[in-house]
């Protein structure tokens, strides 16, 4: 039988668990269009009140090129992030970039040879390809660790410390370009806030076929 002291033990650390974990929290964020329908790829990120010491990049983005697309079409990084750019076709691609965070040209190449990009101002990139016209892609870099991307319902959690802070959500066919914000204060667990878009109509130019 596990004595007195263990089972404190326990307890305690059970309890230092449980109090991490709440005063981690975060808040749950749904995105909608001005109909009500859900908006996927929506970018999502809390910016302290005051500003914050950025943490070093933890992890560098993927942007892969399959059937002549980019994959995936919005991408959200914090500032000073890598993205590789894999080309997973048969035919080679050259990726630029005209945006003044991050200007580039990545002459014509195949599989994965290409060196990574470093974005390290933030805002928004798009990219393109030289050889194919249709292919389109989006980079919003922002100055926090705290961030994600609406999946298929319009929802998406972003983790985050108690405080003070500015939420923000973005989407490359929002109407004006600009981000909508709330000014909020999170406590412990989870918030929750929602915002709605008006977004640009779709394209229709079809799809490029896939090689």
């Amino acid at each position: 039988m596990p004595s007195q002291s263990l089972i404190r033990c326990a307890a305690l650390a059970a309890l230092c668990f449980s109090s991490a974990a709440a005063a981690a929290g975060g808040i749950s964020v749904h995105v909608a269009d001005i109909s009500g329908k859900p908006v996927p790829d929506a970018v999502v990120y809390l910016e302290a009140d005051g500003g914050q010491p950025l943490p070093k990049p933890q992890k560098a983005g993927e942007i892969s090129q399959k059937g002549l697309k980019f994959i995936p079409l919005v991408t959200v990084i914090q500032t000073g992030s890598k993205i590789y750019f894999p080309n997973n076709d048969k035919v080679r691609h050259h990726i630029y970039s005209f945006s003044s965070p991050h200007k580039f040209d990545q002459k014509l190449y195949s599989g994965t040879t290409a060196d990574p990009q470093t974005f390290d101002k933030p805002g928004t990139v798009v990219l393109g390809c030289n050889i194919h016209d249709k292919m389109i892609a989006y980079v919003r870099i922002v100055d926090t660790p705290h961030f994600g991307k609406t999946d298929a319902a319009g929802d998406v959690v972003v983790e985050a410390p108690a405080g003070k802070y500015t939420l923000k959500a973005w989407h490359p066919d929002i109407v004006g370009g600009n981000a909508q914000e709330q000014v909020l204060r999170l406590g412990e667990g989870t918030a929750s806030a929602s915002f709605k878009f008006s977004l640009k109509p779709p394209s229709t130019e079809p799809d490029a076929q896939a090689y």
